[in-house]
């Protein structure tokens, strides 16, 4: 990387085949780690975290507990946090919280700390500062939680003036995003009574799913009388856990997309398709497209597809889909950027949402494939791709690191695209780079 850019080395022209599979390792869950750091706050007594995964986003959540007051020991070489709960209560009655661009900081602290007792003032980046939070801020406001919003209403920053609990019950938006429902969920055992939570709007259900599995490991049950309500019984308290962290699944899949791509296999260490983590439904759809995969011991091996294309290139052909990606819409990014190569085209639905996270990753999507002269069509909640070949095109990450991490899978297989930005991967995979440049070696020398 140099001035701030990224040349994609192209390398598919120059793969030598194998049947050995590429061995790749991943960091740890950015969604589990932030999620056992919260929980592990609530819980009464230490918990031991590993396998953590030391990215921005992981960093702002660890600081904001920090800054809370609650005692932590960090290794970073080991990859492992311990943090020494209170049961549900907090150190000091008040706070000065700046959550960087965590999305998981920003909506799991703030209902945490907006059903709790104390005065908390919430900043964040500009670009947080942009996405959405007010459904959050109106269920706590009317759960009795005093909410100044000190720019744009319904955005950071804010201050909370938090008096517990006021009622039972509430109703929550998750329209734009499932986080704001999982951070009422881990904060509901804070309450004295029986706890009920109705869900409106529509969203994948993959990270919900994840919130409850994790809950339950900590030690709290949550039932679901009806698709759309949560009850949480009262009485119940998190505990102290010595808890190993899975590897990112998220990250693992953009070298599984490596799979159908160059025609090479690929095994993820220790992911398997037991995990908690909802992207892990992307190597089905990579099945779908062509490949097989195997869930062997040492983690899920990806085989590519085993036809040759009409062109009887050396690489093998794949096949477009018609797929809903609300239950792993992190991966809409990282399918558009393989479509291209694809025997049809693809459509990627069930993912509206995805235009208030990092960007408007629809219309980002759209706008760089146009760039490099693939045709691409967009509506409010889904995206055609049609078979092209990309022209060379700097692409715009938009400070967005999955659209860098994605779209530099489409370099590898075409010559002249270069990643703007590169270490806006900070967020979540900060040496994804280097990672992606000793694959690129490997595979090149076979």
């Amino acid at each position: 990387m140099a001035n701030n850019i990224y040349r994609v080395p192209t390398i598919y022209s120059d793969i030598k085949k194998t049947t050995e599979p590429l061995s790749v390792q991943v960091p740890g869950s950015k969604s589990i780690t932030n999620r056992s750091l919260l929980l592990a706050m609530l819980a009464e007594g230490k918990s031991t975290l590993r396998g953590v995964l030391f990215s921005d986003d992981s960093r702002h959540f660890l600081k904001c507990v920090q800054d809370l007051g609650f005692e932590t020991t960090v290794d970073e070489e080991s990859c492992i946090v311990t943090v020494e709960g209170l049961g549900g209560k907090l150190p000091c009655e008040e706070a000065v919280l700046n959550v960087g661009s965590a999305g998981t900081a920003a909506r799991f602290l703030t209902a945490t700390l907006g059903v709790s007792e104390g005065v908390f003032h919430m900043d964040s980046s500009e670009q947080m500062k942009r996405r959405p939070m007010d459904p959050l801020l109106s269920s706590l406001a009317e759960l009795g939680c005093e909410v100044r919003c000190e720019g744009e209403d319904g955005h950071f920053p804010f201050t909370l003036t938090a008096h517990g609990f006021g009622q039972d019950h509430i109703s929550i938006d998750i329209g734009h995003s499932s986080q704001f429902l999982s951070a009422l969920l881990i904060a509901s055992t804070l309450s004295s009574e029986d706890f009920t939570i109705q869900v409106e709007g529509t969203h994948g259900m993959a990270y919900i799913e994840m919130t409850q599995k994790m809950m339950e490991q900590f030690g709290v049950c949550v039932e679901r009388p009806t698709p759309d309500q949560f009850r949480i019984p009262a009485g119940q308290h998190y505990k102290a856990l010595d808890y190993q962290i899975e590897p990112d699944v998220s990250a693992a899949c953009y070298f599984y997309a490596m799979v159908p791509l160059l025609g090479i296999p690929v095994c993820v260490e220790h992911v398997h398709f037991e995990s908690l983590q909802g992207d892990v439904e992307f190597l089905r759809i990579l099945e779908k497209m062509g490949c097989t995969a195997q869930d062997t011991e040492k983690g899920v091996l990806l085989l590519p597809p085993s036809a040759l294309s009409d062109a009887g290139t050396q690489t093998p052909a794949f096949h477009g889909i018609t797929v809903d990606m609300s239950s792993c819409s992190d991966q809409a990014i990282t399918l558009a950027a393989i479509a291209p190569f694809a025997d049809s085209p693809s459509c990627i639905t069930g993912i509206g949402h995805i235009r208030f996270q990092e960007s408007d990753r629809i219309h980002a999507i759209c706008t760089e494939l146009t760039r490099m002269g693939i045709r691409c069509e967009e509506t409010q909640d889904s995206i055609t791709i049609y078979p092209g070949t990309p022209k060379p095109c700097t692409v715009a990450t938009y400070a967005d690191h999955r659209m860098a991490m994605g779209f530099a899978l489409t370099g590898l297989r075409t010559e002249g695209i270069v990643i703007d930005d590169p270490g806006c991967c900070r967020k979540t995979f900060e040496n994804y780079f280097e990672v992606l440049d000793q694959v690129i070696t490997e595979i090149s020398e076979g």
